[in-house]
């Protein structure tokens, strides 16, 4: 498939059939690799902000998820991390790839409820139709989720 792509320095690349960006695995950047991300959804949806429906915000979540754990447990020093959304006919892959791959997702049952970590991934397996991790190479990891969401598949680039 011929994909257009649109991109500025510093700038996340949004194609016509998905959305790419790397970011910093820091709280910071997951942070801002988010919000790029709900920008896009919105402008692919023909809205000028992200919807408050219930699968634009599981969308959100998931990608909240993702992000902050790779920037918490995908960190390698020099390293980003990079976000992904691609829509299908039926729902949204999400994908966070990280330089982290001994480091696999595990998720931990019997996480204390007012602990302040462990339960992210138990959220993601709540919100997520499927997901799961596969390895990267040379040394990485994609962290998947996907969604049901309604993304029209024949939006124009965005910028």
């Amino acid at each position: 498939m011929n994909q257009e792509t649109v991109t500025a320095p510093g700038e996340p690349i949004i194609g016509t059939a998905h959305f790419r960006t790397m970011f910093p695995t820091t709280a910071h950047g997951a942070h801002t690799a988010r919000h790029a991300a709900e920008r896009w959804l919105a402008a692919q949806q023909g809205r000028p902000e992200p919807a408050d429906d219930d699968s634009t915000a599981t969308a959100s979540l998931l990608v909240a998820e993702l992000t902050a754990n790779a920037a918490l447990h995908g960190r390698t020093r020099g390293r980003s991390a990079r976000l992904a959304l691609t829509p299908t006919p039926a729902t949204l892959r999400i994908e966070v790839t990280d330089a982290r791959g001994e480091r696999p997702p595990v998720p931990r049952p019997g996480v204390e409820a007012d602990g302040e970590s462990g339960r992210g991934l138990l959220l993601v397996g709540s919100l997520a139709g499927a997901w799961g991790c596969e390895p990267y190479p040379p040394g990485g990891k994609t962290v998947w989720a996907e969604c049901g969401i309604a993304v029209p598949r024949a939006c124009g680039p965005t910028g």
